[in-house]
């Protein structure tokens, strides 16, 4: 039986949990959890933990080799390990991905042979890594959700897609900072399926208006998050992670954040530079390969997802058709 705890590798990681008719912060070590309580952090929020970091994370170990209070994981309810206030999704960050998407996408008219097709779209993606910059869009921080929550696929469309993303969790406040310190401001990393409806991601009754990414991505529960957040300090190096999505048991996307075509650092410096990232937001990295629309394969009633991103600990998600409205 999977848990969430499969794959979880930290000595220790947070959590949110349904506690009566309150949500409650606790610890998880192995396949416990406990929550916090005063003794533990006072009265600080997540988000003030968070900005704290790596401080915080120094007090959380004290609170890991407390005694009572655990309880197994398997008897709560968890929800989404973050609190964010701004959510960052990047697009079009992962090399084979967006070389897939293009082949996926290509005009009925279009003469070149796939690998040609291929080729340009593989120049096309060194090009812009070595000149180009990230490509962000905003997501709503009503859409996250924790992974014991059903997925809900609207009835209005039949192209519901899955992508499986690491992402950064803020600690400190990052304000137009460069790639050098940008790593500073990392509290931790959690699981995020950015779910997107593709027939609605390009606007039809205008094209010149280009992409609708707050109808495609901002249903609700379309931000399945978690279950874990994990202090930085436990991820060596979030620049080779391995990213698994099994979709009923059959392996969708299996890829490493190798591929990325901006980094971690140049991501974070990059956000910044816009807006003040806040402590708990969330700055999605970018989804590989294997999303349903090259798989010919969108998510349907009863669907169950499994993700894994190394060390982080496993997502379940299971689907739902809403019913038609009359």
């Amino acid at each position: 039986m999977t848990t969430p705890s499969d794959g979880l590798r930290a000595p220790f990681a947070l959590a949110r949990f349904r506690d009566d008719d309150r949500v409650r912060l606790g610890i998880v070590v192995e396949r416990s959890i406990r929550a916090l309580d005063a003794q533990d952090i006072g009265d600080a929020s997540l988000n003030e933990l968070l900005e704290v970091a790596p401080a915080s994370w120094e007090r959380l170990a004290a609170a890991a080799e407390r005694t009572e209070g655990w309880r197994d994981l398997d008897s709560v309810t968890l929800t989404a390990p973050v609190e964010p206030r701004q959510v960052l999704q990047t697009g079009a960050n992962y090399r084979t991905h967006v070389i897939d998407l293009v082949v996926a996408g290509r005009a009925a008219e279009d003469p070149r042979p796939v690998e040609e097709l291929r080729e340009w779209a593989a120049e096309m993606m060194d090009r812009r890594a070595r000149e180009g910059i990230p490509y962000f869009f905003i997501g709503l921080p009503a859409a996250v959700v924790g992974d014991d929550d059903e997925l809900v696929l609207p009835e209005y469309s039949e192209q519901h897609d899955w992508e499986l993303e690491l992402a950064v969790v803020i600690g400190k406040p990052a304000f137009r900072v460069g790639p050098a310190e940008a790593m500073d401001h990392v509290a931790g990393y959690t699981i995020v399926n950015d779910i997107t409806t593709r027939d609605l991601v390009f606007r039809q009754d205008m094209k010149e208006i280009g992409t609708d990414w707050y109808r495609a991505k901002n249903a609700p529960g379309f931000l399945p998050t978690g279950p874990f957040l994990v202090p930085a300090p436990f991820v060596e190096d979030p620049g080779a992670l391995r990213l698994r999505l099994d979709l009923n048991g059959r392996t969708m996307q299996d890829a490493t954040t190798d591929d990325l075509l901006f980094g971690l650092p140049a991501l974070i410096s990059a956000a910044s530079r816009n807006m003040p990232l806040l402590p708990g937001d969330l700055l999605l990295t970018g989804s590989p390969a294997g999303n349903g629309i090259v798989h010919g394969r969108m998510l349907r009633d009863g669907d169950v997802m499994t993700a894994t991103i190394e060390g982080l600990g496993t997502q379940v998600v299971r689907c739902r058709a809403e019913a038609a409205v009359a």
